[in-house]
């Protein structure tokens, strides 16, 4: 990050989108205004830039999970774990902010992004949607499936007797998808597959970028529990149920 020093801040940003929020932590404009060089805004902010350097190259780090990760074959409850960990608290951190920026350069942009407001409300009504789903898995079908594997595993004689069996909270859990997917198309088509024109302004890249990021979180979380997680924890329902 030293090579930015001299860069503008509004090409830094455009150079990779999550140095945005950096920016946005110390009240540094970098959209339309921004084409100042990150020493002269640091030097008027009173900013040590070897301060800032430490947040934007923790926030530019890239942390990849690969596909080849075996799923299928680990522990029911590592994997909740991990999606709570990684997909459902990705969501809570996110939701709101990035709704409260889709929500104010739509107003502010009307004119010349008028599909922003549309966007805006889809993303509101998925967030609604998600933040009910979440909680509902969260509070009733993790816990739930936890102590199914956890019986299950024990090889506990009366195991059966935990069994509440999963069919009629799947059942929501699937009709949430069924919802949510149509406003994440939605958006999809909206934003042409989260592409836009090279002049576009940076703000407008930014949430983009968001959109795409909130948009591939969702899909593999949503992988992991139908193709996954759900369809293991039924097949221990049944071996309980049997026994």
């Amino acid at each position: 990050m030293m090579q930015d020093f001299d860069r503008a801040v509004d090409d830094i940003v455009k150079s990779d989108y999550r140095t945005s929020d950096v920016f946005k932590k110390y009240g540094i404009t970098y959209c339309c205004t921004g084409q100042v060089p990150l020493k002269t805004v640091c030097l008027e902010k009173k900013i040590e830039f070897e301060l800032i350097k430490g947040d934007l190259d923790l926030a530019t780090v890239d942390i990849r999970i690969p596909n080849c990760l075996p799923f299928n074959e680990w522990e029911l409850d590592f994997l909740i774990d991990y999606i709570v960990h990684i997909h459902h608290n990705y969501i809570y951190q996110t939701i709101l902010a990035l709704g409260s920026e889709l929500r104010s350069f739509a107003f502010s942009h009307n004119k010349k992004y008028p599909e922003m407001l549309r966007i805006a409300e889809l993303f509101d009504k998925l967030s609604t949607l998600l933040i009910v789903h979440n909680q509902h898995e969260d509070e009733i079908i993790f816990p739930y499936i936890k102590q199914i594997e956890s019986v299950h595993r024990r090889k506990e004689e009366y195991g059966n007797l935990f069994v509440r069996t999963l069919r009629k909270s799947l059942s929501i859990v699937e009709k949430q998808h069924i919802q949510t997917q149509p406003l994440l198309n939605q958006i999809r088509i909206l934003t042409n597959g989260f592409t836009f024109s090279n002049n576009a302004c940076t703000n407008y890249q930014v949430l983009f970028h968001k959109l795409e990021e909130f948009h591939d979180n969702l899909q593999q979380h949503r992988i992991l529990e139908s193709n996954v997680l759900f369809p293991r924890a039924k097949a221990i329902e049944l071996q309980l149920l049997l026994k």
